[in-house]
């Protein structure tokens, strides 16, 4: 006997999202905004694998980090026993690369990547677990000045992308040795003070102090601002790098404020650490983090080569830009084509392939499951699809060897429309698009 029970709906995994057709137009113009940008700073794409061996992660991120312990999708290879994660941010994958195909052999590197990474995380506004990221990392560069370059190709995307009120937060956690003495002087105010740390931060005391400044609980606001600054354990030639990063930014009129609670869990980070910070999106304030990891290149077994970079969350910027009422473009097409009858079907197949040759996008009005649908239903279609222009063919038109192409974006009464011969609509629709918009960047002749 047959089972007419319905079968179960699968959802998506919580906390992995879809990007619905109406979002990508805002998706595409952050990716397209952010590819002219790092491309007008030189910067060349990479691109590297979403899986990777397990020990990448342990050695770049540390194996007593809550990303490794806690965070990290990791499984072991059913066909040969092989231990795989995928990524959990970006920076290690193209560490790897570099030093495997030799990249910084020839001289320093700027690269950029985009992609998923993925966090077993408390899904939250902004905060996925699959999430986009795009970064860039520049390697072989010690000086201060590619630290401050990296800040200024960042506020001109902010610029580019129409975002205000983001901030930039800044500062210097130095050198290892440096780190060293004050992390000794951290430990010993935080142990004259342990009654007011709270059980997190009692856990952090000797594996991670520096994270006990990042606390986001109230109670402890007072005592950590009055811990030890690190800034105040620099010596020379950290403070001379640090100096050099605020002139350059000081001299482009770049605003900043300097962050002494501006640290990184990571042992690997150096000098330069930068955060973009918004109050708009609740807590998850912050949008892009950088910094400098002059010591991981050789901790993975390449050459001592200095390096800094950053990542932002796309999702958090797509949803800047919503709230700033950045316009999506709702066009889905240049041209929408109409018809009724079957040898206007055939004649409009040909006619919108010619028009694709020439550069422009066309939608074909094709058959829902009650038919073509009449003009009228035709015509609302393609007012719906932003088209600039619908080209309409019938049984006149084909009698005649003509198309009806009627304007779609005049004002009220402006819509005028044209009967033009079948050899003449192509040149026809290129000369009133083109013509009349400049930026029409993606026409080109295929005859």
């Amino acid at each position: 006997m047959s089972d007419n029970k319905k079968p179960e709906k699968i959802t998506a995994i919580k906390g992995m999202n879809d990007i619905l057709p109406a979002d990508a137009p805002l998706w595409e113009l952050f990716e397209n905004t952010v590819h002219s940008v790092l491309k007008s700073y030189g910067f060349q794409k990479i691109v590297t694998p979403i899986v990777e061996d397990t020990a990448l992660f342990k050695r770049a991120i540390g194996a007593v980090t809550d990303i490794v312990e806690k965070e990290m999708y990791s499984f072991t290879d059913a066909m040969n026993g092989d231990a795989l994660t995928l990524r959990p941010e970006g920076t290690a994958g193209v560490v790897r690369a570099v030093i495997e195909h030799n990249l910084a052999y020839e001289g320093p590197k700027r690269v950029w990547y985009k992609g998923p990474m993925f966090r077993h995380e408390k899904p939250q506004r902004g905060r996925y677990r699959q999430f986009f990221q795009v970064g860039a990392e520049a390697i072989g560069f010690a000086g201060p000045d590619i630290d401050a370059e990296l800040i200024m190709l960042c506020r001109r995307l902010w610029d580019d992308l129409g975002l205000e009120n983001i901030r930039l937060e800044l500062n210097s956690i130095g050198d290892a040795a440096e780190r060293q003495a004050h992390r000794a002087e951290l430990i010993k105010y935080f142990e004259a003070n342990i009654d007011q740390l709270d059980t997190e931060a009692k856990n952090r005391l000797h594996a991670n102090p520096l994270r006990i400044l990042d606390t986001k609980n109230p109670a402890m606001q007072d005592l950590v601002n009055k811990a030890p600054k690190l800034l105040d354990y620099l010596q020379a030639e950290s403070i001379a790098h640090f100096e050099g990063v605020k002139r350059i930014l000081d001299h482009n009129n770049i605003p900043y404020v300097i962050n002494p609670r501006l640290v990184r869990g990571l042992d690997y980070y150096n000098r330069t650490v930068f955060e973009w910070v918004t109050d708009a999106l609740g807590a998850q304030g912050t949008v892009c983090a950088g910094g400098r990891y002059d010591p991981l290149i050789e901790s993975f077994g390449g050459k001592p080569t200095p390096a800094v970079g950053f990542a932002m969350g796309i999702e958090r910027l797509v949803e800047l830009m919503k709230l700033a009422g950045e316009p999506a473009d709702p066009a889905s097409c240049d041209v929408y084509m109409v018809h009724q009858g079957e040898a206007a079907q055939m004649q409009a197949f040909v006619l919108a392939e010619r028009i694709r040759d020439a550069g422009l996008d066309v939608v074909l009005h094709c058959a829902a499951a009650t038919g073509a649908g009449s003009f009228k239903s035709q015509m609302k279609k393609a007012d719906g699809s932003g088209a600039a222009f619908a080209v309409i063919i019938g049984d006149d038109e084909i009698a005649n060897s003509t198309a009806a192409v009627k304007a779609m974006r005049g004002a009220e009464g402006e819509q005028q429309q044209a009967s033009v011969p079948f050899d003449a609509v192509v040149d026809y629709l290129v000369d009133q698009i083109v013509g009349h918009d400049h930026d029409h960047d993606h026409v080109h002749y295929h005859h």
